[in-house]
């Protein structure tokens, strides 16, 4: 099946896409990922390499090349950050990884719905840990030097209890920092039990205390200076938010990134699948996120930058964003359905949105 794969990589996205959506959806993900990984280090990789679109702009003392980035989740393990990054991406953010590795949730846990160009997911943060991640993220090496941005995703294990959960956070920000970029938080995928708790104020205000507080310690002792990002759910209220947003600004965290997958269910009533528990990406996650991502900037004023994530298929949904009150897009569920070329279509629609010609 590897070899067959790799064969069908010689053939552009839209033939290649029946064949992926023939297999069960986690399966044609691992075999896309088992591809590009083999490939990333090879001229084999001109197979999907487009031109980086060229859109710099400087935000959490970081520049990026352009503005659309890929979304965690896709690349768990951070094997295929060269191979990601040669599709044009201005930054790559790879997990979310646990300390310790985890199969994650049963199978099957990973569902298409196509007519609504979506994705229902438990995985449940499945990935091989800490040392591994860390050993592929060592090993990557053109999207880097070609000035690619690189975000690393920390979360918790399963097993964990909810209250030592930051022990978890703290274990991720140790062993990443060196090698991250930026670092993203994840305290808002639904598919571990009780996570989303900690986007609670209280909740959310001692672990960001004591995360910032790690942060400085390692910035002084690797005189480095690396970026913490939080990653939020679309499924929280007006009033959830805005306390978030305080709560970010009274920690100095140095970004918001809007929106992780959402539990509601009223744009897919009635499609097969639908009726899955897990997270709800692609298209109907658009709006939700757009409205998240309103409420939050209104919030946080012009300072802190927003990534927004969620319903990204066309060039036209990236602008959306960034007319919500975005500084930088990532695409995850659009790539799937879309393949590559997506990339470059939101990167040069931003660029043309924001020189005033769309």
């Amino acid at each position: 099946m590897r070899d067959l794969w790799l064969i069908m990589s010689l053939v552009p996205y839209a033939l290649t896409r029946p064949f992926l959506f023939g297999l069960d959806a986690e399966r044609a993900h691992e075999l896309t990922l088992e591809a590009i990984a083999a490939l990333q280090g090879t001229p084999l990789r001109r197979l999907w390499w487009q031109p980086r679109v060229d859109d710099p702009v400087q935000l959490a003392g970081l520049r990026f090349p352009n503005r659309i980035g890929l979304a965690a989740g896709l690349d768990k393990n951070g094997r295929c950050i060269d191979g990601f990054g040669a599709m044009g991406f201005g930054f790559v953010e790879v997990g979310t990884v646990t300390p310790k590795a985890q199969p994650g949730n049963p199978k099957p846990r990973l569902f298409r719905l196509p007519q609504a160009h979506a994705l229902i997911n438990r995985l449940g943060f499945n990935n091989e840990g800490l040392p591994a991640f860390v050993k592929h993220v060592r090993r990557s090496r053109s999207f880097r030097g070609g000035g690619g941005v690189l975000g690393l995703n920390i979360g918790k294990n399963a097993d964990t209890p909810i209250e030592r959960a930051s022990d978890d956070y703290l274990l991720g920000l140790d062993a990443v920092f060196a090698h991250a970029d930026y670092v993203t938080v994840n305290i808002s995928s639904p598919n571990t039990k009780d996570l989303r708790s900690l986007q609670g104020d209280a909740a959310l205000d001692a672990l960001l205390s004591t995360l910032v507080s790690r942060r400085a310690e390692l910035a002084r002792a690797q005189q480095r200076q690396v970026p913490l990002f939080l990653k939020v759910a679309p499924d929280l209220d007006d009033t959830q938010l805005r306390l978030i947003a305080t709560t970010v600004k009274r920690h100095g965290v140095d970004g918001v990134i809007a929106t992780n997958t959402t539990v509601a269910r009223d744009a897919v009533q009635g499609l097969p699948h639908a009726d899955e528990t897990g997270g709800l990406s692609g298209a109907p996650l658009l709006e939700p996120s757009n409205r998240a991502i309103r409420v939050l900037r209104a919030e946080l004023g012009s300072a802190v930058p927003i990534v927004g994530v969620g319903g990204v298929l066309s060039g036209a949904d990236a602008c959306a964003k960034l007319d919500a009150g975005a500084d930088l897009v990532q695409i995850y569920t659009g790539l799937i359905y879309k393949g590559p070329a997506l990339v470059n279509e939101c990167a040069r629609a931003l660029r043309a949105r924001r020189a005033g010609h769309l």
